[in-house]
């Protein structure tokens, strides 16, 4: 009976010390899979932005689910250059990271500027169901010959109008105003055809232009404009709501073709969560921004006639560039956005 039971015994023992040295060595195999690095991640948000926030809570989830090894240095405010120079470094491998609106995206890939066509988005909710579903995956793949790998859209928020001249309360209010606007050509038809004076400019440009009044004004969410600060340059913001932006979380395809399978999948989970934390703090904090700069700027409500007056005054640029992002495309988005909007 003893004999048997220490024979019993001895070979439990032998399968759980079995176990774990395959469990160990499994891990062990994995450990190897993924190497020290130090990766850079640019972007010209503020460092309290909602956005930079998300940034962060990306680096801490790559941090943690790599044992440390891969580590994510954050660069905000446009200090390693601007928008179009961090695309242009992580295409090139010099940047790891970056993220920036989609109509700058649209320079290396015309079809990324659907997102950024007038009045195409109620709601935020909507830009997430087109980016997470098959056209915005099907979008995300047409990067990888550019060089891009993209891990998901992230969270701006709608784009409003600020000037130092006088509420915008009608169409006629953006006539002959002197504005900042991306260097895509949509915003700059989008002005010229509300008749407006678009100046194409970088972001770490405005604070500057503002301030000199070299222009009048600019369009950005709620929390780029309080981040940034530009209350302190401006005296009216204007409720809009023209263009929703979505910001792409962008990644080098040399960096990442330079990994494993472990330290790719390591990505893309942190990236994942990332993306939901980012975009549930990018809503939380616009209404509660909002409010603060009620104290500092002239805030005002568009009515619905006049959004309405302003989508048909830019028809004429949504026709244009539904046609340079491919007709079949801007028709799916469109179907898509019907089937979301009938709740079927």
């Amino acid at each position: 009976m003893r004999k048997s039971f220490a024979k019993n015994m001895l070979r439990t023992l032998s399968l759980v010390v079995g176990g774990v040295i395959l469990t160990t060595a499994s891990l062990g195999v994995n450990a190897q899979d993924v190497k020290q690095r130090n990766l850079r991640f640019a972007y010209s948000v503020a460092p309290d932005h909602p956005f930079a926030v998300g940034a962060k809570k990306f680096g801490d989830l790559v941090a943690q689910k790599s044992d440390g090894k891969i580590k994510i240095q954050l660069f905000a405010n446009a200090i390693l250059g601007s928008d179009p120079q961090n695309l242009s470094a992580v295409r090139g491998g010099t940047l790891d990271f970056t993220s920036l609106a989609y109509g700058l995206v649209a320079s290396v890939d015309k079809k990324q500027s659907v997102y950024d066509l007038p009045f195409l988005f109620n709601n935020a909710e909507e830009a997430y169901a087109i980016a997470d579903g098959p056209i915005g995956r099907r979008l995300d793949e047409g990067l990888a010959e550019h060089g891009l790998i993209s891990l998901g859209l992230w969270d701006l928020g709608f784009r409003h109008m600020t000037n130092s001249k006088h509420p915008i309360t009608k169409a006629e209010d953006i006539q002959g105003l002197k504005l900042r606007v991306i260097a895509s050509p949509i915003y700059v038809d989008l002005f010229n055809t509300l008749g407006a004076n678009p100046v194409p400019m970088t972001f770490g440009e405005l604070y500057g232009a503002l301030e000199s009044r070299t222009v009048d004004g600019q369009d950005n969410p709620i929390g780029v404009i309080a981040a940034s600060r530009l209350q302190e340059v401006q005296k009216y913001l204007s409720l809009t709501r023209h263009l929703y932006t979505g910001m792409p979380l962008l990644m080098s395809k040399k960096t990442w073709d330079g990994m494993s399978d472990t330290e790719r999948a390591i990505i893309r989970d942190a990236a994942q969560e990332a993306k939901i934390f980012q975009r549930e703090t990018s809503q939380a904090a616009e209404a509660k921004t909002l409010e603060a700069l009620k104290d500092e700027l002239k805030v005002n409500a568009v009515s619905d006639e006049e959004i309405e007056r302003l989508r048909e005054k830019v028809k004429p640029v949504v026709a244009k560039h539904s046609q340079e992002v491919g007709a079949e495309l801007y028709n799916e988005v469109v179907e898509e956005l019907t089937r979301i909007r009938s709740g079927k």
